[in-house]
């Protein structure tokens, strides 16, 4: 075991409220259609004067205060989103300057999508064995309502903007990181073709629409259904905890369809894995971390809780630890 406590936790959503209906007055789509495929009714829209890293602030502040920590407390923070305020600079330096965390470490979490989140809470968990770290602050976050075409439905109508945030101290033994599995399978399924160094921006890949996010949503089914509940028994099998003794799921939170297939192949009753998708969408690196809030003030002490989100590559990743 990694010793670690998790302190507190936090959350911001935008102000905008775009429903279903919403949707359908722009794309060729309607309400029952994706609340029987995904489980979303609604979801939240980022102001256009406002940036992930104003998401990420506003989240990282409510966290502090969850956790009795001031910004001066801070050593690190991990910034984890595919849809950073641009290119260069740093979102996570940015976030520190906001908030005048003068001391620490910032590092970015980036392609990973969808997965980011869990992968920067292992980052944090190995930065807390290092005597120079005994705070981290870990924040998802992303707008993708910024990269999916607002003309092509099967993208646009899954997906919502949030932040999340938690802080991490060096724990003392009681509690911490159990165990936890990685994996990936590279596959171009779920991209964003353009703007990098293989195909640089141009006016051709602009009228191509190449900047958007597109998404073969079959594929994403079939991983996502075999991948998150085999990497979740795996790290189970490796804590020597059995998935009855596990409390809590807190799972990607992109799909309700796929949350109930993965509890069903675990055999986990649906009480243990709260659902944020409904009413946020697929909020990406933030999924896992809204569900993980949501259920935060429940959690007691001893009490064992998976995270676990797959995200575009494929990269997916289950974290088990004990609170």
């Amino acid at each position: 075991m990694i010793p670690l406590a998790l302190r507190g936790t936090g959350v911001h959503l935008p102000e905008r409220v775009v429903t279903n209906d919403d949707l359908a007055r722009v794309v060729d789509t309607s309400d029952e259609w994706i609340t029987s495929r995904t489980g979303i009714r609604e979801r939240r829209w980022l102001a256009p004067e406002h940036a992930v890293s104003d998401m990420c602030v506003a989240a990282a502040k409510d966290a502090l205060v969850s956790s009795g920590t001031t910004v001066l407390d801070l050593d690190v923070i991990i910034v984890a989103t595919y849809t950073g305020d641009q290119p260069l600079p740093s979102t996570a330096l940015i976030v520190k300057e906001a908030l005048g965390a003068h001391r620490a470490l910032t590092l970015d979490v980036t392609q990973a999508a969808c997965a980011n989140g869990v992968q920067a809470l292992l980052l944090a968990a190995h930065l807390l064995q290092s005597p120079a770290a005994s705070t981290v602050l870990v924040i998802a976050a992303d707008c993708a309502s910024r990269v999916t075409d607002p003309l092509e439905r099967t993208s646009r109508v899954f997906f919502g903007d949030a932040a999340a945030a938690a802080v991490l101290h060096r724990g003392d033994g009681d509690s911490g990181l159990l165990s936890w599995d990685f994996g990936s399978e590279l596959s171009y399924d779920v991209q964003i073709k353009a703007g990098g160094s293989r195909l640089p921006t141009t006016e051709t890949t602009v009228e191509r629409r190449e900047h958007f996010l597109a998404m073969n949503g079959r594929a994403v089914w079939d991983t996502a259904t075999r991948w998150l509940p085999d990497s979740i028994l795996t790290a189970a099998a490796k804590a020597e905890v059995p998935i009855e003794r596990i409390d809590h799921f807190f799972l990607h939170q992109a799909n309700a369809n796929i949350i109930t297939a993965a509890l069903e192949k675990l055999g986990v009753p649906a009480a243990k894995a709260p659902v944020t998708l409904d009413r946020l969408g697929n909020t990406g690196s933030a999924g896992v971390f809204t569900a993980l809030h949501s259920r935060f003030a429940d959690l007691r002490k001893g009490d064992v809780f998976v995270m676990s989100a797959i995200g575009a590559g494929f990269q997916w990743g289950t974290l088990c630890f004990r609170h």
